[in-house]
C-alpha cells in the first residue's frame, strides 16, 4: 500500500472536522505534562471543542482551498488543531484561559469565522465573551430600563389611589 494511501484517511479526517466549524486554533503543546495534557482535554470536550494531534503535512492537505488555509505559515513544530463548530470563539478562549495556568502552552494563530489571527490576535479573541454570554448582557441591558419604568408607573398609581 503507497503512503498516500495510507495518509488520505487522515486528511478526510480532518476535512470532516473542518466542516462547518467556525472556528480552528492552532497550538504548541510542547512541555506539557500526560496529566496537563489529560485535564485540557477534558476542559475542551466540556466545551465541544475538538482537539487533536496531527502532523503539519496533513493539516496543509486539509486546509488547502479552504478559509483556514492562512494557518499554513504557522504550521511549524508540533502542532495541535483546536476546532469548534458551535462557539467560534471557544477554542481560543478556553486554551488561553489554560496557557494561563500551563505556561507550556503557547497559541500559535487561528481563524475565526473566517478571519486570520497571529498568537497576539487570538489573545485578543480570547477576551471575547460567548455568544451566550453576550446576548444575555444585552437582554439584561434592554430589560433594566424596561422594569424601572414599571415601577415608576406602578408608584404613580399607587400615589394617585392613595
Amino acid at each position: 500500500m503507497a503512503k498516500v494511501e495510507l495518509k488520505q484517511p487522515i486528511v478526510e479526517a480532518i476535512k470532516e472536522h473542518l466542516d462547518g466549524a467556525k472556528g480552528m486554533v492552532l497550538v504548541d503543546y510542547r512541555g506539557l505534562t500526560v496529566e496537563q495534557d489529560t485535564e485540557l482535554r477534558k476542559t475542551l470536550r466540556k466545551e465541544n471543542v475538538i482537539y487533536k494531534v496531527y502532523k503539519n503535512t496533513m493539516i496543509k492537505r486539509a486546509v488547502e482551498g479552504t478559509e483556514f488555509e492562512p494557518l499554513v505559515a504557522d504550521l511549524e513544530g508540533p502542532t495541535a488543531i483546536a476546532i469548534s463548530k458551535e462557539d467560534a470563539t471557544a477554542p481560543g478562549r478556553t486554551l488561553a484561559k489554560m496557557a494561563k495556568t500551563m505556561k507550556a502552552l503557547e497559541l500559535k494563530a487561528g481563524v475565526i469565522e473566517g478571519t486570520y489571527y497571529d498568537a497576539k490576535g487570538m489573545q485578543v479573541v480570547a477576551t471575547i465573551p460567548s455568544r451566550e454570554e453576550l446576548l444575555s448582557k444585552l437582554l439584561g441591558s434592554l430589560q433594566s430600563p424596561m422594569a424601572n419604568f414599571a415601577r415608576v408607573i406602578d408608584q404613580i398609581a399607587q400615589s394617585k389611589e392613595a
